[in-house]
């Protein structure tokens, strides 16, 4: 484990090689599971600002939802979360050649709105678990993402190298630089 001002990191990001293989999963994180993406407290107000410019490129279904019920719901323990169609997908999940998308991120993308995607999927396979005096930062290991890890191993990338801009946009440049020091000092 490795400790960096208040989050506790898994040595799982050192030694994980990872590198998203769309072609093969199919964005499968974007539709699978029991519950939407988590979201942060404040990512629900800038969802809310940006949901009109965002609803051009969401698919009828994902619109229904985020219509009927708003941005965000709760799970199971009572988190919050991006509400889902159906109870599978998330209700941003767009989809291009049988390729699951954010709608949030392509309009982001196309300069339109200024919030890229909610920071769990940015950081997904990482699962962050917020405590009281200190965040976790861990490896999500999901069998959806073997071919993630086949393709890492292959280029031979890291988790945290992966995940570098995901990890400097949730905790900040000077985390991550620290972070790496203490990887590869090991």
């Amino acid at each position: 484990m490795i400790v960096i001002d208040d989050k506790t990191v898994s040595d799982d990001l050192a030694q994980i090689k990872f590198v998203c293989n769309l072609k093969k999963c199919k964005g499968a994180c974007c539709v699978e599971g029991d519950a939407g993406a988590p979201l942060l407290e404040e990512e629900i107000s800038e969802l809310e600002d940006c949901v009109d410019e965002v609803k051009p490129y969401m698919t009828e279904k994902g619109l229904k939802v985020i219509e009927d019920y708003g941005v965000f719901d709760y799970d199971m323990a009572g988190q919050f979360v991006t509400p889902l169609v159906d109870g599978r997908e998330c209700a941003f999940a767009i989809f291009n050649e049988g390729i699951a998308w954010c709608a949030i991120e392509k309009a982001w993308t196309e300069g339109k709105v200024p919030f890229r995607k909610p920071v769990s999927c940015h950081l997904y396979p990482i699962r962050i678990t917020n405590y009281e005096n200190y965040d976790a930062v861990n490896y999500h290991e999901w069998h959806i993402c073997k071919p993630a890890l086949v393709h890492g191993r292959r280029e031979d990338v890291p988790l945290y190298k992966f995940l570098k801009d995901s990890l400097i946009r949730r905790y900040g440049e000077r985390w991550y630089k620290a972070l790496v020091k203490e990887i590869e000092k090991k």
